[in-house]
């Protein structure tokens, strides 16, 4: 009984850890094509909407980033790094 117990949880472990490592080459992969995504509209001359701007811009002005990138990340979905690098752009943008 003993050794069934630890087999089963050998296996639970082992498979934890490959799902853990597919989540990570699936990441990396996203990573990337965001990546070439961005060159791509670079290269046009494109530029992603900023859902809410004027709202985000008008935080700025008042000097409320905090909540500029709280609401940044209620519009887009992004997580706090993401929000915070594209509220940092907008604040140079001016």
């Amino acid at each position: 009984m003993d050794i069934a117990a630890l087999l089963l949880v050998c296996v639970v472990i082992f498979g934890i850890m490959a799902l853990q490592n597919h989540v990570s080459r699936t990441e990396r992969r996203i990573a990337r094509v965001e990546r070439k995504l961005d060159l791509v509209l670079g290269h046009l001359g494109l530029h992603e909407e900023v859902p809410r701007r004027d709202e985000i811009a008008g935080l700025l002005r008042d000097g409320r980033k905090i909540q500029a990138i709280k609401v940044y990340r209620e519009a887009t979905g992004a997580g706090l790094a993401e929000a915070k690098e594209a509220v940092d752009a907008l604040e140079r943008l001016g």
